[in-house]
C-alpha cells in the first residue's frame, strides 16, 4: 500500500511541475514594443491591410495580398509593373522589416523613390537594397547583385549572415544626410555615402549612366519589388532620425 501512495505522490509532483513550467509563447508579428513605441519607431504594415501603400505611379494596388500577416508579391506583373510605395516620404530614418523569397527569388527594398512622368519603373531612380536567392537564381550574379547589396553600386560583404530561403531574413537600411548602411541579421554588410565623387564615378559607370535621375533625391518613398517570382514581407517598422 506504501508503494502506492509514494508512487501516487511522485505522479503527482511531476504532474504539478509540468502545470508550473511556463509556456512558450509565438513572437508577435507586426507590432511595436513599448520600447519602439518610446523610441518614435512607426508600423508600416499592420498585418492585416495595405493601408498607407500604393503602387509606384498610380492610386491602386494590386499584384499583392495578404498571406498570414505578411505582405505577399505575386510576381505576376512582369517587369516592376507593380512594385509598391509609401503614401509617405522619408528622408533620414533608420528602417527595418523581415523578409523571405522563394527558391531563384529576386526582389529589393528601395528608398528615397519619387514620382517623375519620365520614367518607367522605380529602379530608374531608387537605390535599392537587393533581395535575390544567391545560390539559386537561375543566371549568373555579380556581386554587386548579390543580397544585401546596393544594386549596381556597392557590393555586400561577403561573410554575410544570408538564411537559407523559406527562412525569414532581417533587413535594416539607416540613412541619415546620405550616409547609409545596409544591415542583414544583425551585421552592417554595406556602408556608402551617396552624392559623392565616388557615388557619381560609380553611377555612370555601370547600368545608371542610362538613367539621369537614379539617386538624386534627397528624400522620398520607401518601396518594396514585385520581380517575377514570390516574396514575403513582415515587421516593416521606421524610425526617423
Amino acid at each position: 500500500m506504501k508503494k502506492v501512495l509514494y508512487l501516487f505522490s511522485f505522479l503527482l509532483v511531476i504532474a504539478l511541475c509540468m502545470q508550473c513550467k511556463p509556456k512558450t509563447t509565438e513572437v508577435s508579428q507586426n507590432v511595436l514594443t513599448p520600447e519602439e513605441v518610446a523610441q518614435g519607431w512607426k508600423l508600416l504594415f499592420d498585418g492585416q491591410t495595405f493601408n498607407g501603400w500604393r503602387n509606384f505611379g498610380a492610386d491602386t494596388l494590386v499584384g499583392w495580398t495578404i498571406d498570414s500577416g505578411n505582405m505577399l508579391a505575386l510576381g505576376l506583373g512582369g517587369d516592376h509593373a507593380n512594385d509598391i510605395i509609401t503614401q509617405d516620404e522619408f528622408e533620414n530614418f533608420e528602417l527595418s522589416l523581415e523578409w523571405k523569397t522563394s527558391p531563384g527569388g529576386n526582389s529589393g527594398i528601395f528608398f528615397n523613390a519619387v514620382e517623375d512622368t519620365s520614367i518607367k519603373a522605380i529602379y530608374e531612380i531608387a537605390p535599392e537594397y537587393q533581395i535575390v536567392d544567391d545560390l539559386g537564381f537561375p543566371q549568373k550574379l555579380e556581386n554587386r547583385q548579390k543580397a544585401a547589396a546596393c544594386y549596381a553600386m556597392y557590393v555586400a560583404d561577403s561573410t554575410k549572415p544570408l538564411k537559407p530561403v523559406g527562412e525569414y531574413n532581417v533587413s535594416k537600411i539607416v540613412v541619415n544626410n546620405g550616409h547609409v548602411e545596409h544591415w542583414l541579421n544583425g551585421a552592417k554588410v554595406v556602408e556608402y555615402t551617396m552624392w559623392t565623387p565616388e557615388w557619381d564615378s560609380l553611377k555612370m559607370a555601370g547600368k545608371w549612366k542610362d538613367f539621369p535621375l537614379y539617386g538624386i533625391a534627397h528624400k522620398g518613398h520607401i518601396g518594396l519589388q514585385d520581380h517575377g517570382l514570390k516574396t514575403w514581407f513582415r515587421n516593416i517598422k521606421i524610425h526617423t532620425l
